[in-house]
């Protein structure tokens, strides 16, 4: 079972990092850093926003609208964090 959480926490870091790397790429796409009409460049962002997405839509829709800042990846990284260092490690202690 602690496999299992310890597999479960890897898979959280992971889906950090994609958090974390779409939230660069469109930053970098928003400031005209990189060309979004680059064939390569919109897979690379068509990939990370259909991974994202279906976490970022549901918090999205309950946060308030707050005009151009979108907040809704820093709640989902905090809703990661949490779900990695308080609830995984809590399942372990009640699986031993």
């Amino acid at each position: 079972m602690i496999e299992l959480l310890n597999f479960i926490s890897g898979l959280i870091s992971l889906y950090i990092y994609i958090v974390f790397a779409a939230v660069l790429l469109s930053w970098l796409m928003a400031f005209g850093v990189i060309n979004p009409h680059n064939n390569a460049v919109r897979s690379i962002y068509q990939v990370l926003q259909a991974i994202t997405e279906p976490a970022l839509a549901p918090i999205r829709r309950m946060m308030p609208d707050l005009g151009a800042v979108d907040i809704s990846p820093i709640v989902l990284l905090l809703l990661c964090q949490f779900v990695q260092q308080v609830v995984l490690p809590n399942i372990a202690k009640a699986v031993i």
